[in-house]
């Protein structure tokens, strides 16, 4: 949550006129609960996305990740009926194949992939084979030079993401809702 990249990506989705969450996943910060291996952390992005649907029933809800919480933000929100559209940051591929990320070929939403070029867990080249099969539905931004924090890239994460929902593929959905 309070990582530089997550605070962008949530300034580009405020800049594009969407209403944001920030929440630690059990065990992360001052969060309770120990790590869970994914399996609890997806019932903690369950009840943040009742919450928000709870609290803004008639806003479209976009879910996203970073890094390990971009695995559990697309697992999730591909499968629940009430998320629009789904954002990934730092996608991590370059760990000995620990996630399949073939199921998002069935999302049927649009879906933005932010990348660094130079992402230690998931270089941009590798990220760009990975997604090429999975469908036209899939954006991905490859950030030159950027590793995975994004720290030499933090202006051009906020302005891809404010962009994919202003005037790209996120916004024409939006529009329609």
């Amino acid at each position: 949550m309070h990582t530089k990249a997550v605070y962008r990506a949530a300034q580009g989705l405020n800049d594009a006129g969407l209403v944001t969450l920030r929440f630690n996943f059990r065990g992360v910060g001052g969060s309770t609960g120990s790590h869970d291996s994914g399996i609890g952390e997806q019932d903690d992005l369950r009840a943040a996305i009742d919450w928000l649907e709870s609290a803004y029933p008639h806003i479209p809800l976009v879910v996203g990740g970073f890094s390990f919480g971009s695995i559990v933000g697309l697992s999730v929100g591909a499968g629940d009926k009430r998320v629009v559209s789904l954002l990934g940051l730092g996608l991590p591929v370059d760990l000995d194949n620990r996630y399949d990320y073939s199921f998002i070929a069935n999302a049927g939403k649009p879906i933005l992939i932010v990348q660094g070029d130079n992402d230690e867990f998931g270089p941009g080249e590798k990220v760009a084979s990975l997604l090429s099969p999975l469908g036209n539905h899939i954006t991905l931004v490859r950030i030159p030079g950027t590793d995975h924090y994004f720290d030499s890239s933090l202006g051009e994460l906020r302005t891809a993401v404010r962009g994919y929902y202003e005037t790209g593929p996120g916004a024409k959905l939006l529009a329609i809702i």
